[in-house]
């Protein structure tokens, strides 16, 4: 019974804890020193991206997190500590990191498994798909399955996760794969030559076919400056150009411009130089990009 009340006891202000990010839980954390997934409210109903441990007892301590925005949060209920107490939890945190870091490598793994399983049965080039008619570009070296396109996502060379693509616009990558520094590549990477770093797949190829440059599609503003530490370790010797998104319309709307921040965060890190869209005075504010850009021009040509 006592070990129930101390569970009990810690697990409540553990889900506070979580509460406070994540919105209502509607269950309560197993304080039993082992990873837990579970649904985080927003992400897709199916999706149980979330992870805790939690450890009971007089000093009880956790960890929650999410893998897909790959934040981690700690707890404690020690407040003033002996040295030996403030040990205790710092081991019980310590322990908490690794089974994260375990679960995730794991995911991780099984995720790259299945990426270069599905890469490699879709041999075929993808035929003409309405994601590529929408956006005006060609299919290079995507592959398709199903009716879903296929981008590869490589880390260290290696492949590791892919970019689903619907016929609608819609986009998944496979549950648990590395994102992280990882990016798809487009062209072929020279010494002394520029190699464009962007976020989305479309707008890297609109980049590619209007310049014959190499690209490195990082998928997301996050992930630009961990693509441009890659790419600078990898080839040092490449010309390193962010071309960021313009989000005008959500800066208008007063959340500010996260693709523009991020490109400049990236680029003042690395000492890069850093481009965006030049848009005509008459450019709607809902364009963001270089395929937004080129897609427009291209409509406008043909009225």
């Amino acid at each position: 019974m006592i070990a129930v009340h101390l569970s009990e006891h810690c697990a409540l202000p553990f889900r506070d804890a979580m509460q406070r990010l994540y919105g209502s839980l509607d269950w309560l954390p197993e304080a039993d020193a082992t990873l837990h997934r579970f649904h985080v409210p927003g992400d897709r109903k199916e999706s149980r991206n979330g992870w805790y441990v939690l450890f009971a007892g007089s000093l009880a301590a956790g960890a929650f997190g999410s893998w897909r925005t790959g934040e981690t949060h700690y707890w404690s209920t020690s407040k003033v500590a002996t040295t030996a107490e403030t040990e205790q939890v710092r081991q019980r945190i310590e322990r908490a990191r690794r089974q994260r870091e375990a679960a995730q490598h794991q995911r991780q793994q099984s995720a790259a498994k299945l990426a270069n399983r599905w890469w490699s049965n879709a041999r075929r080039p993808a035929p003409i798909h309405s994601y590529l008619a929408a956006k005006q570009v060609r299919s290079h070296a995507l592959r398709q399955r199903g009716d879903e396109l296929l981008v590869p996502l490589y880390r260290a060379g290696h492949l590791v996760n892919l970019q689903r693509i619907a016929p609608d616009g819609s986009k998944r990558f496979l549950s648990g794969g590395q994102v992280k520094g990882s990016y798809s590549p487009l062209g072929c990477i020279t010494a002394g030559q520029p190699l464009y770093v962007c976020e989305g797949w479309a707008t890297g190829a609109t980049l590619h076919e209007a310049t014959e440059a190499a690209v490195a599609c990082a998928m997301n503003a996050g992930n630009l400056l961990s693509v441009g530490l890659e790419l600078r370790l990898r080839h040092p010797e490449a010309m390193l150009i962010f071309a960021g998104d313009d989000d005008r319309q959500t800066e208008a709307v007063g959340k500010g411009n996260p693709g523009r921040k991020a490109a400049n965060a990236a680029a003042v890190a690395l000492g890069s130089q850093v481009v965006f869209p030049n848009w005509p005075a008459c450019a709607p504010p809902s364009l963001s990009d270089f395929n937004d850009l080129a897609v427009w021009r291209a409509a406008r040509e043909q009225a």
